[in-house]
Parts: structure tokens; sequence; C-alpha cells
């Protein structure tokens, strides 16, 4: 059987042994961030967002950073330690907001809302007590970006930003109750610690996390009898081991819970909300039964308060009396330590914004990190919060289905 020879037309044969392309991939142009840091004025705020060793190694990467003329005053950072690290320094809000991103260590007033631009990026607390319908729909307006500090997850599913801020206040928030129990304050005229002879003070701590951490060493550090409350056996379990001695914990029991309160001289409230409001632990009933001059002092507050009785104050009138027990509620504690709290929202934020000058853009960052994404809850016109959508009745869109939109 013959074998017949296929012919190969000339025009395949061509160019088969010439030297062929390389193919090299093109790397994504890296962007340059613009942010903005404006001087806070409400709320007595005196931390900033990014102290000058942050700032200048963002510029170091290329950035721009644009800093109010005054802004880290009083956290004892002085202008010119922003312009030796690089930054323009500003001498009008308006030259501030005209960057991409704006970072805030305290909410947006109204009167900055003004200044916003579409598509520009807030980061910033929302502080849910002073949080407002009119806040909402002026941030709607401005078709903005808004990430809240509170709900800001990183990679291992926790929350940066508050972990910082809570170790802070975990043990400012002792300091803060020794102070006010003294006669000086008006309180019970006792020493929180123990001394030969003499009780100690009684402490009980609602939440296990991370300020219950820090306040119940602080407060064993003092010489205080310390009681921590919380629903999550495994958070009890995890706060026994990092203390290294045995603590009396116990799940939230109200009959349980009334007992310890009537006969405790502090009373903190460290509960944490992932997503809202903090729940009500204490009834106002059971606050009535405390004893006269106990402290409380509610870390929650920022989002809510976990005490019937808590009402926002502020470090001018950082106290009130309710029932015969002074109230300590308010939602920027670490501010009275400004300076070591500007270094440890920096030292999160810095990394953060490096990720994001990676990617083409701060946006594509978002559609890539959930933990970020978790932090939206304006998103360019939409309300993607749905708690402050049921708070104030007004509609919500799933973030995923306007970002899937929009890329």
């Amino acid at each position: 059987m013959s074998q017949r020879k296929v012919q190969i037309p000339d025009s395949l044969r061509q160019g088969q042994f010439s030297t062929q392309e390389e193919l090299l991939t093109i790397p994504t142009k890296k962007s340059k961030l613009y942010i903005g840091i404006p001087k806070e004025e409400a709320f007595q705020e005196k931390r900033i967002a990014l102290a000058p060793t942050s700032i200048e190694s963002l510029v170091s990467y290329g950035h721009h950073i644009v800093v109010e003329s005054g802004a880290g005053e009083a956290s004892n950072f002085s202008n010119h330690n922003f312009s030796e690290a690089g930054a323009e320094i500003a001498y009008s809000k308006e030259t501030v907001f005209n960057a991409n991103i704006i970072l805030k260590v305290a909410p947006l007033t109204l009167e900055e809302i003004e200044y916003l631009k579409p598509n520009q990026i807030v980061i910033s607390p929302i502080h849910l007590p002073t949080l407002t319908e009119e806040y909402i729909y002026r941030l709607k307006q401005k078709r903005v970006i808004a990430l809240a500090w509170e709900y800001i997850k990183d990679e291992s599913d926790t929350f940066p930003l508050v972990r910082t801020l809570s170790e802070m206040a975990g043990i400012s928030s002792m300091l803060t109750a020794a102070e006010l129990l003294s006669s000086s304050n008006n309180g019970r005229g006792v020493l929180l610690g123990g001394i030969t002879g003499v009780p100690p003070s009684k402490v009980v701590i609602l939440g296990a996390g991370v300020v219950a951490e820090f306040a119940t060493k602080a407060a064993i550090g003092l010489g205080a009898e310390v009681r921590v409350f919380d629903n999550n056996i495994y958070k009890l379990m995890r706060l026994q081991k990092v203390i290294h001695q045995p603590l009396y914990t116990s799940a939230i029991i109200p009959r349980i819970l009334a007992r310890e309160l009537y006969s405790a001289d502090v009373v903190i409230g460290a509960v944490h909300s992932k997503s809202g409001r903090t729940p009500v632990i204490v009834s106002e009933s059971m606050v009535e039964k405390m004893r006269e001059g106990s402290v409380i002092i509610d870390v929650s507050i920022d989002q809510g308060g976990c005490f019937a009785t808590s009402r926002l104050t502020t470090h001018d009138k950082p106290t009130f009396r309710k029932h015969g027990v002074i109230h300590y509620c308010v939602p920027n504690i670490s501010s009275n330590v400004s300076r070591t709290a500007s270094f440890a929202v920096s030292n999160i934020l810095t990394p953060m914004l490096l990720k994001a000058a990676d990617a083409s853009s701060f946006e594509r960052v978002i559609y890539k990190n959930a933990g970020l994404r978790h932090g939206i809850y304006i998103y360019k016109g939409s309300l993607t919060n749905s708690h402050i959508g049921q708070r104030f009745n007004i509609k919500t869109t799933n973030l995923d289905l306007l970002i899937s939109s929009s890329s």
C-alpha cells in the first residue's frame, strides 16, 4: 500500500522557525494616593489619624498628604513635624477636602460634609448615639464612599482599629474609675485596690473582649477584685488564659449579674457589636439598686451603650449622676492619651493605605477586600448598613450588588 504525501500549503509553513515575540506581563500601575487630614473640631477630639512617622513612610512612596494647620497640636505634633515628614500644610478646610481620601478620628460634622465631592473616600468613626437621619441623607447626597472605623475588619476577621483603641480604653477606664471613686469627685471615697486590713474594691466587667482584658489587667494590678460577665464561654476561657490566674467569670444571667452589681464599686461596659447597636445588658432598675457613689464607665457608648441609663458625654463634661451612680460615657476615651492613640491608629491605617496604593485604585482594594467592604455604610449615594437603615427607616441596598454593577 503506497503512502500518500500530504501537501502542506506554504502559508502554514512560513514563519515556522522564526523568532517569536516574548509575551511579558504588564504590571498594574500603582496609584498615587491623595490624602487629606482635617483638624478635628468636634467631641473635644485631640487625636490625629496619621502621625508624622507614618506620613514620612507614605510620602516616601510618592503619595501626597495634606494636613490642616494645627491638626496635630493637641497630640503635641507641630506643623513643622508634619512638613518635615513631607506633608503639605493647608490653611483652609477646602484645600484639605480636595483630597481623594479623607481620614478623620472623629465623625464628620454637617459643615464638613458640605466640602465632600462625589467618589471621595471617607474613613472615620460614626458614633451611633450621635448619628442622625439628616447626617445619613447629607452623606448620600454627596455620593461618597464612607467607611466606619467600628466595622472595618482585617484578614483575621477581627476589628483592628477597634482592638488597638480598646486596649487603651481598657487601661484608661480603670484609671478613670479610680479617680471618680475619690472623695474629691464625690465618689464613694474608696481606693480601687485594697490595702492591708481593708478589703479591695469590687469591679464588674461586662464583656470579655479586648477592653475587658486590659481593664482586668489594670484592675488586678491595682489590687481590685474583678468579676467578668459574657455569654461567650470561649471568650471567658481565653481571658482566664491570658490573665494567668483564676477569675470569677459568669454567663450573663440577670439574677446573678444583679446581685454582683448591687455590691460593685465600679462597673465597666465593654460590649462590642459587629454591625449595629450594642445590646442593653443593665436595666435602669438594676442601676437604681447600685451603691450611692459607685461608678459606671460605658466604653460601649460609641455603639449606643450597654446600660439603660447611659447617655453620651464629652471630655468637657464627662460625667453625670443617675440614681446616685456616677456615669462616665465619653465615646473617644482614648483621646485623653491622644499622642499614644495617634501612633496606634497610624500603625493600623498606614499598611491599609500602602496596600491600597499597590492596586490601581482604592476602590479596587475594596472590591477584593471583604474586611474593608464590611466597614462601608454609604456607597455612592446608597445606604448599605442594614442596622442604620432599620434605625432610621431608610432603604438599604446590598453592597455586593452595587460593587458588581459598578465593576
